[in-house]
């Protein structure tokens, strides 16, 4: 409100000051209609701005000059001396509120009802203005001309780039110190005067947005709807003359979401909607981008309703099919293309979208439509800051240098930092980042970049949309510049992949990186429900059904595991597979890790494993390829055998079986010994060392902690000793006796044939569980 305040004493003070002449002129010549309208504009003008800004005082005041220089205009009274000088003492009053708003004091409000009661007819006395004219405040706001704030702002842009150049050279030889100072000095002193230039063409685009509530509400009336308007963003501050380009765009728009999309109370209630639409409007601003989304929950677009029209009028319709969903939905900005079978007063004419597409267009901007039929549509407009300096990073791909605003970056790493993991999944490259997994996107990839003097590692720049966040692989980071940024011609800009131009200090153009355009581009999800903006605002029942990998395993069967189980996806080569202690194991990160296998591993490459984890341990399996994530439904066939297969269940009318997890684990997980949890075997007597040797490593792969000798204060759980040498100091502890011959001596014989393996640790787990009831 005070900066609304501010502009209307700047343009009333303005007004004042240009009618002067023509006050004097319309008091000599009163029949001087030209005059008479001027002044008529400006209390009329003033009684509007009194009642959207609480100046009863001003209001009144004005609402009676309005009425009687109504009448002069009519030919209802004769502007003789006493109505001139009557009027001239209100103007006069309405110059001296202003300037008492200005400065803040206050004014004796006892004259006014005198001023207003002089206006009446048949008054002779000319009334004056009571007490002193209150003191006019410095003036804090001046007006320019466009013009000449683009001419500033150029110069500006100029001064920016020659700072950049010095340094630039600067930084190539040795510098002075006192040079070094001197040009420190410049540059902060060249911030500071770049901020304030740039903000004088800026306004907040609440100036675009305050129009909204009343022509919503008047449109929706006039169509016999309700709707609720949301507005977000107002305090975003865009280019006047931008404002200017986007209000009739806007306008468009909103008016055919209540019209088009938002249905009658009826039908939505028929469609199991709120009776009240709801519509919002917000802006932000994306480096050097601002982004206006105007979205309702209405019908959204039916693009059967407009290929059917398109055909109607000549159009071939296999080709008009073929399009994806996004340029069918494009369908509606074709010239003359109406999804409005009546005309109305609002649409339906066949005009206005085409109008929309091509105002943003022409002003470097894009827009963008997102549709879900039955739940509404989401309209994204981007349109470029007219020109900007802003603080950009310049990075590399093959041959080529991009900028990409400081602002989208949270952050820069290597590849090859420890930190670091690069995995594909379900085709798609993912990294992960300090145990933040998040989409994988090759610049030079994306734009078709032939490599350049690549090295072995990549730079990834850490990049923040609206939607979520991504990595951006590029070969090289160069610089940190400021640059002036423009917008490119549109054909560049339609690529959806830049926000503009500039001209660094090595001369050399550059294109500036869009980074939510070049997420849509690479086809990025963020796992975001592309329903989410249409939905209601209860909660959104989540998809039955658990999340699970779809691989293609060595035998060739389609199977699936639980997602929840998958660590990662790994590519190895074939030479890190060894069989090696009774099992296949693979060597990956320095560790040996147990892989488990469905088919044949001899004679391949590499393979591709999956590193399955439950908290406590790790087990690799090995698959041919990784196919898609899924969702598994809740019902499933178990299998009758217990094996690497739990079940097979149903997944788009394919029979998919699901690997045993718990079976995997089980067979192949190498079990940890717990120091303190697992139960300590004291082997004694070994005079060879046979047992040390040989028995050892099958406890110790049963849990047992395995010890030759106590420590101080250890109690063994259980004692093995060989049967010549059955003494022992644990005597307190149960005995499990092993013997060389096969054969027991007899039915007294406790002793174990110390080759059967099977019934050493039965004997084992019988003598622990008795010391544990004792």
């Amino acid at each position: 409100m005070d900066d609304l305040l501010q502009e209307f004493i700047a343009e009333t003070r303005e007004t004042l000051e240009a009618l002067s002449g023509e006050i004097v002129a319309w008091e000599a010549h009163p029949e001087d209609s030209a005059r008479l309208d001027a002044i008529f504009r400006f209390v009329h003008t003033v009684k509007g701005s009194c009642g959207f800004l609480d100046l009863p005082r001003l209001g009144r005041l004005s609402h009676a000059a309005e009425d009687v220089l109504a009448q002069v205009r009519v030919g209802e009274r004769i502007p003789d001396r006493a109505l001139v000088n009557s009027v001239l003492a209100v103007v006069d009053r309405i110059g001296e509120l202003v300037e008492a708003i200005e400065s803040g004091t206050s004014l004796e409000a006892s004259g006014d009802e005198l001023l207003i009661a002089a206006l009446a007819e048949g008054t002779q006395n000319l009334v004056q203005a009571s007490g002193p004219a209150a003191p006019r405040a410095a003036a804090r706001s001046v007006r320019l001309n466009v013009d000449l704030l683009d001419r500033m702002m150029s110069g500006m842009s100029d001064m920016v780039l020659a700072r950049n150049e010095l340094a630039r050279r600067l930084r190539q030889g040795d510098v002075d110190p006192a040079i070094e100072a001197a040009l420190e000095r410049l540059s902060m002193t060249v911030g500071e005067m770049r901020d304030t230039v740039t903000r004088t063409r800026m306004q907040k685009i609440d100036a675009l947005f305050s129009a909204l509530p009343r022509m919503v509400r008047d449109t929706a009336a006039g169509l016999g709807k309700s709707v609720m308007l949301h507005i977000d963003g107002s305090d975003v501050e865009l280019d006047r003359e931008m404002i200017e380009v986007m209000r009739d765009p806007l306008v468009h728009i909103i008016r055919n979401s209540i019209d088009h999309g938002i249905e009658a109370p009826q039908q939505r209630r028929t469609a199991g909607k709120r009776e009240n639409g709801r519509l919002s409007v917000s802006a932000r601003q994306s480096g050097n981008q601002i982004i206006v989304e105007i979205a309702d929950d209405g019908r959204g677009i039916d693009t059967e309703k407009l290929i059917a029209k398109l055909v109607a009028g000549g159009r071939d319709e296999q080709q008009l099919r073929r399009l994806s969903h996004r340029a069918q939905l494009a369908l509606v900005f074709e010239p003359g293309l109406s999804s409005k079978d009546e005309v109305t007063e609002v649409s339906g004419r066949g005009v206005g979208m085409d109008v929309v597409r091509a105002a943003i267009e022409q002003i470097g901007g894009r827009v963008e439509l997102d549709s879900v039929l039955g739940k509404g549509l989401r309209i994204t407009i981007h349109v470029p800051l007219t020109l900007s300096i802003i603080s950009a990073i310049v990075v590399g791909a093959g041959n080529q240098r991009f900028a990409i605003s400081r602002q989208a970056i949270e952050e820069i790493v290597t590849d090859r930092s420890d930190a670091i993991r690069i995995d594909t999944l379900g085709g798609a490259r993912v990294a992960t980042v300090r145990d933040r997994r998040m989409p994988l996107v090759d610049l030079g990839g994306l734009l078709g970049l032939e490599a350049g003097e690549r090295g072995e590692s990549q730079m990834l720049a850490i990049l923040s949309v609206s939607d979520g966040s991504f990595a951006l692989a590029v070969d090289t980071v160069l610089d940190n510049e400021e640059l002036v940024v423009k917008p490119a011609s549109p054909a560049v800009m339609a690529a959806g992949l830049y926000a503009g131009q500039t001209l660094p200090d090595s001369g050399l153009p550059m294109l500036m990186l869009d980074c939510a355009g070049m997420a849509q581009v690479a086809g990025l999800d963020f796992s975001r429900d592309a329903n989410e903006a249409f939905e209601e605002e209860e909660a959104v029942q989540e998809p039955a059904g658990m999340p699970a990998l779809l691989f293609r395993d060595l035998d060739g069967m389609r199977r699936a595991v639980p997602l929840a189980a998958v660590d990662r996806v790994e590519q190895v080569e074939g030479s890190a597979v060894r069989f090696a202690a009774g099992r296949f194991r693979v060597t990956i990160d320095g560790r040996i890790l147990p892989l488990a296998a469905h088919g044949t591993l001899e004679g391949r490459a590499r393979l591709s494993v999956l590193r399955l984890k439950d908290g406590d341990s790790e087990v690799s399996y090995a698959i041919d390829e990784a196919l898609d994530i899924i969702l598994l439904p809740d019902e499933m066939v178990p299998a009758r055998t217990a094996g690497p297969v739990a079940g097979v269940t149903l997944v788009d009318g394919e029979q998919i079986e699901l690997l045993d997890v718990l079976w995997v684990f089980d067979e192949h997980a190498d079990r940890d010994v717990e120091a303190e949890t697992a139960p300590l075997c004291l082997i004694s007597g070994d005079s060879d060392g046979w047992m040390a040797s040989f028995v050892r490593p099958i406890l110790e792969s049963a849990g047992y902690r395995v010890a030759t000798r106590l420590e101080p204060g250890e109690t063994p759980a259980v004692v093995l000793v060989p049967e010549e040498n059955a003494q022992t100091d644990a005597a307190k502890a149960p005995l499990v006796r092993l013997r060389r011959r096969r054969s027991a001596a007899g039915a007294g014989d406790d002793s174990v044939y110390r080759y059967d393996r099977a019934g050493l640790l039965s004997a084992l787990e019988a003598q622990v569980a008795r010391k544990g009831l004792r």
